[in-house]
């Protein structure tokens, strides 16, 4: 997939308040600075799309950008961020978890990992959370020029075999680096794929 066009539609805190076009979605999650901003700016083809911001928990809306006038990227706020109030993170929660199970558009949602970590139980709990809601998925594992291919690879591996405690199948996974663009041609295609069965 070429992307010619890309236009920030605008910020949301509600669901019902979301886009009402009928194209396919696709919405970007993961823990707080997993690299989310950087991510959709390389997908793009754009530096400055989504402001890249050093401070963990910036994203606090649903942001929509209409991608090549045919779909919509949707940038979700982190989750897992401590430095709010547990109810600010009650509230984000709802947001995102209304938006997802609501969301008729939605054609997949990209769980972004930190390839430099071992396995977390925030990112399992929250994939396990969208099996019980029965919402696609695909993950990403990201920032993996910031280590050697083995130690992404092992810390992959270790995420597989967690996740195969509780799943009988994996979802489609991808490797990705905001830097060197890697993962970005086999993503676009993904998503690609989607978006024309979907129409």
């Amino acid at each position: 997939m070429i992307i010619r066009s890309v236009n920030y539609v605008g910020s949301f805190s509600k669901e019902e308040d979301c886009p009402k076009e009928e194209i396919p979605e696709f919405a970007f999650i993961g823990r707080s600075n997993v690299g989310k901003s950087s991510l959709i700016n390389m997908l793009c083809g754009k530096k400055d799309l989504v402001k890249v911001s050093q401070t963990p928990g910036k994203t606090r809306t649903i942001n929509f950008f209409r991608v090549n006038d045919a779909m919509h990227f949707v940038d979700l706020p982190g989750y897992g961020y401590a430095k709010i109030s547990q109810q600010e993170r009650s509230r984000f929660e709802k947001m995102i978890f209304e938006y997802l199970a609501k969301r008729q558009q939605l054609q997949c949602v990209f769980v972004l990992i930190d390839s430099r970590h071992t396995p977390q139980q925030l990112d399992l709990d929250f994939v396990n959370r969208l099996g019980e809601l029965q919402i696609p998925f695909a993950l990403l594992f990201t920032k993996a020029d910031k280590q050697g291919r083995s130690t992404t690879d092992k810390h992959i591996a270790l995420f597989k075999k967690e996740m195969l405690k509780s799943w009988e199948a994996l979802p489609q996974l991808f490797v990705t680096s905001a830097v060197t663009k890697l993962g970005r041609e086999q993503l676009l295609a993904f998503i690609e794929k989607i978006a024309k069965r979907a129409d």
